[in-house]
């Protein structure tokens, strides 16, 4: 199994920055890729970007509406991968999670963590 907890969420006002954290902890070695969710008020839950990691390579993707203004990044020592956000809108509102897959596993994403608000303010 692995765990996965967010942190850095927060009220922030229009065009500022967060940077959230997710700590993976468990059988690590087995996750080859992370992503970002985020689930606004009434809305469903949508994609935001992952990175993957094959070896020493990684590939990252974003939707295009984050392109530019976020960029997830990852510190292998720590397990733990970064989804810093800058320019934010009042439509990046949401609660924000991660998730993990697990390598050969079938599933798009096998883990998920709580998820973290994030409030921009207009």
């Amino acid at each position: 199994q692995v765990q996965l907890v967010e942190s850095g969420g927060g009220l922030v006002q229009a065009g500022g920055s967060l940077r959230l954290s997710c700590a993976a902890s468990g059988r690590t070695f087995s996750i080859y890729r992370m992503g970002w969710f985020r689930q606004a008020p009434g809305k469903e839950r949508e994609f935001v970007g992952s990175i993957g990691w094959i070896g020493a390579n990684t590939y990252t993707q974003y939707i295009d509406s984050v392109k530019g203004r976020f960029t997830i990044s990852r510190d292998n020592a720590k397990n733990t991968v970064y989804l810093q956000m800058n320019s934010l809108r009042p439509d990046d509102t949401g609660v924000y999670s991660c998730a993990a897959s697990n390598f050969g596993s079938g599933s798009p994403w096998d883990y998920w963590g709580q998820g973290t608000q994030v409030t921009v303010s207009s």
